[in-house]
């Protein structure tokens, strides 16, 4: 991978809170952070094989997507205005099963050209045809927790448990560690207890996290209490489900035992706002979960009920929705919202060790924002600008395990042109 470095950019690392730092340095040697610090004190471990001019512009972690199902970029805007249940039995599964392992490639391609240019390094997928979606991250170099959905009341789920199972044995660490297996059963009322039981116990066995829908409607937690007696979290917790590491999605309807759970439990929920207003299942109670402890990162949700993959605006979102929930301005303000994008959503998908913070050591996922914008002006707190002005489009520069990947609004790889016509076509043929 060579010597990165980007040298004389405002900083903000997420190790220190937010911190804002003018003139500094970042090296990364072979994808891994060496030095970042002031560019007056930096040692170079040699000549720079790419050398990024931070004049004027905002480095920091980049963005991850804690919950998307990615492929879902060929329905955005086919069904929209729903509720949930409708709108996954009547429009979005009805698609799903014509699908192609090819039409998953181009889709979650789409998706991913989509992510690096507002700036998302890493996603946590759940989708059909895992293997297509993965070999989309790898060509592409983004980095990705990627799985197969699993349904319970599908023919052969059994069989599709163990080839899920042996994907993540497959493809675990693959891309030089930029990929991170889970096993996603789809939820508590698509997957019944003896299944969800099995998923946990192969998660024990591999080692992997589990990837689930957790508490998105209140239809949801009706299902808990008919079927196993509780609320969803406190059946889950009686399952066993939270015995390994769990990427929940949503958890929008909690009670305060539901929060204590989730907390206690280290589960890495992903707040979806912008897809939960949509489909409209409810506001989840962010404030409370960060009061109690618990990990939170941000997710986009799929096209089809979002209907774009942008971190910022979830951030934004985030931010005012819990202010509006509560009647407190005063609850997530800018700083944890921004931290919910990055160390919230490195954290959520149990790779806070790896990426979310720029600290040497950690491989270097990073972006840079282009700070000479009208409403970027004046700079009272980048912080603030960030979650309340700052648009997908301000990110100029998209780095990935020390790859640049998008250079001054221009892809270093992808083709995006054919990207698009490719996934139009897919389209196109499935409607």
């Amino acid at each position: 991978m060579g010597n990165l470095r980007v040298q004389g950019a405002e900083v903000i690392t997420m190790a220190d809170g937010c911190q804002v730092h003018s003139g500094w340095t970042l090296e990364a040697v072979d994808g891994v952070i060496t030095y970042v610090g002031p560019g007056d004190r930096f040692q170079p471990s040699g000549e720079a094989d790419d050398l990024l001019d931070g004049t004027n512009r905002l480095l920091l972690p980049g963005f991850v997507n804690a919950h998307t199902h990615a492929a879902m970029t060929l329905l955005r805007g086919s069904a929209d205005d729903m509720e949930l249940k409708p709108w996954l039995e009547g429009k979005i599964w009805p698609v799903e099963m014509r699908l192609a392992p090819n039409d998953v490639y181009w889709g979650t391609m789409l998706a991913i050209a989509e992510m690096l240019r507002a700036g998302v390094t890493c996603f946590n997928d759940m989708y059909h045809a895992p293997e297509e979606g993965t070999r989309a991250a790898l060509e592409a170099g983004i980095r990705m927790c990627p799985s197969g959905v699993l349904l319970g009341f599908v023919p052969g789920a059994e069989e599709r448990l163990m080839q899920a199972a042996e994907f993540c044995r497959e493809y675990d660490e693959a891309g030089g560690g930029r990929i991170k297996p889970m096993i996603a059963p789809h939820a508590p009322y698509t997957c019944p207890r003896l299944m969800l039981e099995k998923v946990i116990a192969q998660a024990d066995e591999i080692g992997v996290p589990i990837h689930i829908h957790l508490a998105e409607t209140e239809e949801n937690v009706q299902f808990a209490l008919d079927n196993y007696g509780k609320r969803t979290i406190q059946a889950m917790q009686e399952v066993g489900l939270f015995s390994v590491f769990v990427s929940a999605a949503h958890c929008v309807h909690l009670d305060d035992t539901d929060v204590k759970i989730l907390a206690e439990s280290r589960v890495g929920i992903a707040h979806c706002p912008g897809s939960n207003m949509k489909l409209s299942s409810g506001i989840a109670p962010v404030a409370r979960l960060l009061a109690a402890g618990a990990t939170v990162g941000l997710g986009t949700d799929g096209c089809a009920s979002n209907n774009n993959l942008d971190l910022l605006e979830e951030a934004r979102l985030a931010a005012l929705l819990a202010k509006l929930d509560t009647g407190d301005p005063t609850v997530v303000p800018a700083e944890q919202a921004l931290t919910l994008a990055t160390r919230g959503g490195a954290e959520a998908l149990n790779l806070g060790d790896r990426i979310g913070t720029l600290e040497v050591g950690k491989r270097a996922d990073a972006i840079l924002i282009d700070l000479d914008q009208p409403h970027l002006y004046p700079r009272h707190s980048l912080p603030s600008h960030l979650i309340y002005a700052a648009r997908a489009g301000d990110v100029r520069t998209t780095i990935v395990d020390g790859k640049v990947l998008l250079r001054d609004g221009e892809f270093t790889d992808l083709d995006e042109a054919e990207i698009i016509a490719r996934a139009c076509e897919t389209a196109r043929r499935l409607f």
